[in-house]
């Protein structure tokens, strides 16, 4: 635990969960689309939605979205923002069976048409998780570099992304392994304690049977 654990995180409030915590959904999220928001609907569960208004969690996650940070003095007039830079937005409540009370769930569509549906919720003091991209559940937080590889559910991939990251000198911190079922799609989470050079993500792109790679940087948030 940290100073940062015990007094939260450095933010324009009111909230650390409502509004922190959903600006750090927000930023993760377009990191991991990779490209600036054209249009992004906005579902809200459980106290999100019920008193979400009063904290700004809609400002806060349209901040993230344009890639601000907790302590950005925009974050009040993120929507403001996002109309002028032409970002379409759209607010409404998540249908979801017993989601974390702090809840928001994302559809993106990137300035080059690629699409990302995410889950996050927000946990307290600032701190998030990543629950479920496309379809699929995960676990993660977005606080150290983590790749995400959407692959057919086929022998070989993970020992592929493995070997690549060894051969790149990137050690492994944390990795989960989910699919949708016995031979659909799957994904890999893999948190390291080193960046993943562009040149292996790039490689990784062009693996047979691989769909999408996402990766969350640390240096993108400096």
């Amino acid at each position: 635990m940290n100073i940062f654990d015990v007094i939260g995180p450095v933010m324009v409030g009111p909230s650390s969960s409502h509004t922190a915590g959903a600006v750090r959904i927000g930023y993760v999220a377009r990191q991991l689309l990779g490209e600036e928001v054209r249009e992004a609907k906005i579902l809200l569960y459980g106290s999100f939605l019920a008193t979400g208004k009063g904290h700004g969690t809609d400002k806060a996650l349209t901040a993230g979205l344009l890639g601000m940070q907790t302590d950005d003095y925009r974050i009040p007039k993120s929507i403001e923002i996002a109309e002028d830079k032409g970002m379409k937005i759209a607010f409404g409540e998540a249908v979801l069976k017993e989601a974390h009370p702090n809840t928001a769930q994302l559809y993106l569509k990137g300035i080059s048409g690629k699409t990302m549906e995410l889950v996050g919720q927000s946990l307290g003091g600032g701190q998030i998780n990543i629950a479920e991209i496309d379809g699929i559940e995960t676990n993660f937080s977005g606080e150290n570099p983590t790749l995400i590889v959407h692959n057919l559910d086929q022998p070989g991939h993970v020992s592929e992304v493995t070997s690549m990251l060894a051969h790149k000198g990137v050690n492994i911190a944390t990795m989960q392994l989910y699919r949708s079922s016995k031979g659909g799609k799957a994904v890999m989470v893999v948190e390291c304690d080193q960046e993943v050079p562009q040149e292996g993500i790039r490689w990784l792109e062009r693996v047979e049977g691989v769909l999408k790679v996402t990766y969350l940087g640390k240096s993108e948030e400096k």
